[in-house]
């Protein structure tokens, strides 16, 4: 039994200092001025306490690819970033696309990982988008969802067959939405910089050409439809009318999207698929957090060799690391300056996944919630340090850089899984 004691807990925009009971990985009680002469005592020094976050988008590299990230690695990343649910998409090798894969990758995930794991399989047999997976089977092992994570699906035809199986099977299809038609041979976005930069650029038709063929088939089918780490304003606009429509259609963001644009491009440690926006393109990403069509905020962890990423703008491989530095970036950039609240930002990062994937008695503080918690010191600014990283993974934007809202502490089931006091 363990007693937390005097936690900073957000009640409908406010701050309340509380005690928190936890026996056998749950909250049993939530209270004031709470004595337990037998339970493990920590004080949590009126310093921020919320559910632990929940990534439903990130890369674990394991296995496959153990050079860049492996699963050991990569939830401590989460750990220490505040995560104690990630759901890593299945870009491995070999991809989780049959029920025997798919065991031995839960297998894996269960011996190493620190934090909960929910893993994807893939929608099509080795992601190559020519034939749906046995989905009844992949759930029946553990899948959480289906993705083809890196490729978009090109066919509508396979994408809607895979539509009517989720809808059979009661499972959400998670895009990656992507035109190869389109895509452009780039590596960033299509737009002043990479004209001023002699760089080809990737449309924004890319991502939102699909999306909206995409929504033509969930109006056909009644799937459950995710769109990953969308970025163009022309996807948020297809998102919200969707859900006007009734429509069983949602959405994700990453951090990066919502802080930076294509003007802040640097190096490759700026470049990711789909790749930084313009200013107006963010604007509207922060609008569709603010208004509920963009439901909930995921990382998108893509780490890389420091060699790969040493590489040009134009040879590199597309992806960032974002676990360690998702909080304190979104509270620094959004919360502080008074753009979302701080109790939006966890409902985004932990309650809204939850519900979406069905996560039961995860993503709030409440009695009979297991106990996955992260304490946060709001008021400790420092420096973002890739060499202080978990991630086998440096590669970020963000290094360097000075932001607020240190993670002091991450629990799962009322385990202590990260101790940065």
């Amino acid at each position: 039994m363990i007693l937390l004691k005097n936690a900073a807990l957000i009640t409908e925009e406010k701050t309340e200092i509380r005690d928190i009971v936890i026996d056998n990985g749950e909250i049993r009680q939530i209270g004031e001025n709470v004595t337990l002469p037998e339970a493990e005592l920590i004080d949590c020094e009126r310093k921020l306490l919320l559910p632990g976050f929940i990534d439903a988008h990130v890369h674990l590299r394991e296995p496959g690819f153990e050079q860049k990230e492996t699963i050991s690695t990569g939830t401590e990343a989460a750990a220490a970033g505040g995560f104690t649910t990630v759901m890593p998409m299945p870009n491995l090798k070999p991809v989780p696309d049959n029920a025997e894969t798919m065991k031995e990758y839960i297998r894996m995930l269960k011996k190493d990982g620190v934090v909960k794991t929910e893993p994807y399989a893939s929608i099509t047999r080795g992601e190559k988008g020519d034939e749906v997976v046995d989905m009844e089977a992949l759930l029946t092992e553990g899948a959480a969802a289906f993705s083809d994570d890196g490729v978009g699906v090109q066919s509508a035809g396979i994408m809607r067959e895979a539509m009517e199986k989720a809808v059979k099977t009661g499972t959400i299809i998670v895009a990656h939405t992507e035109d190869n038609s389109l895509k452009n041979q780039g590596c960033v976005h299509q737009g002043s910089f990479s004209e001023k930069n002699g760089l080809r650029g990737i449309p924004s038709a890319c991502e939102y050409k699909q999306v909206e063929r995409d929504i033509e088939l969930v109006r056909k089918t009644g799937s459950r439809y995710h769109v990953c780490h969308v970025s163009t304003a022309e996807t948020v606009s297809m998102v919200r009318q969707a859900k006007r429509d009734g429509l069983p259609v949602t959405c994700e963001v990453t951090p990066h999207h919502l802080t930076l644009t294509d003007e802040d491009v640097k190096d490759s440690n700026w470049k990711m698929n789909p790749p930084l926006r313009s200013k107006s393109d963010r604007e509207a990403l922060i609008e569709g957090i603010k208004d509920g069509t963009i439901e909930i905020i995921a990382t998108d962890h893509a780490p890389h060799t420091a060699e790969e990423k040493s590489r040009s703008l134009d040879k590199a491989p597309f992806g960032i690391v974002g676990l360690e530095t998702a909080f304190p970036v979104l509270y620094t950039e959004l919360v502080k300056t008074g753009v979302i609240s701080l109790k939006q930002l966890s409902v985004l990062m932990s309650e809204n996944p939850a519900g979406l994937f069905g996560f039961e008695n995860r993503g709030r503080i409440e009695e009979g919630f297991a106990a996955d918690l992260v304490m946060i010191d709001l008021d400790k600014e420092y420096v973002i340090d890739t060499s202080e990283f978990r991630s086998m993974g440096k590669n970020t934007p963000y290094g360097g850089e000075s932001v607020f809202g240190k993670i002091m502490l991450t629990m799962v089931n009322g385990r202590v899984v990260y101790d940065g006091r």
